[in-house]
């Protein structure tokens, strides 16, 4: 009887292990194209000296934390502001950690997956995010996902 619950325990340890790595990662593109959605659809305040930085409208605070986790190193949101190349390192970086999650989240789902990150992207959770300006929000961010991955990628438009 022990043998039998043994193996059954094995079996279904197995049986995890393989469905977990079953989920699929999303690619540079699909990443690169959320990267380039958020960006799009950042809110545009019309304030010069709003409180937010960089093209993605990113607080000061989540900067810093941002850049500690995918640089290994805090950055001011001064030094973030003046380099379009670091922000959108940073950006790809998180977006990558959050598309991960959601794809494990949503079984490969890759529109649900844009759907949770869109989501906490705005207000730092994954759901909640279907009406009012936050539903609309997301709704951009979906539209210019769905549009940029539409786009020929640079590898397939140099064949």
């Amino acid at each position: 009887m022990r043998l039998l619950i043994g193996a059954m325990l094995i079996s279904f340890s197995i049986g995890q292990s393989l469905s977990i790595a079953q989920a699929q990662q999303p690619s540079n593109n699909q990443v690169a194209a959320m990267v380039e959605a958020l960006r799009l659809a950042a809110p545009q305040t019309g304030k010069k000296d709003d409180g937010l930085y960089s093209e993605w409208q990113v607080q000061p605070g989540t900067v810093k934390a941002w850049s500690k986790s995918c640089l290994k190193k805090e950055i001011t949101p001064t030094q973030f502001e003046n380099s379009p190349a670091i922000a959108r390192q940073i950006i790809s970086c998180i977006t990558s950690r959050e598309l991960n999650k959601q794809y494990q989240v949503t079984k490969n789902n890759e529109i649900a997956a844009v759907n949770s990150v869109a989501c906490w992207w705005m207000t730092g959770t994954y759901t909640g995010c279907n009406r009012g300006f936050t539903g609309t929000y997301v709704q951009k961010v979906v539209s210019f996902y769905k549009q940029q991955r539409s786009k020929p990628s640079p590898t397939q438009s140099a064949q």
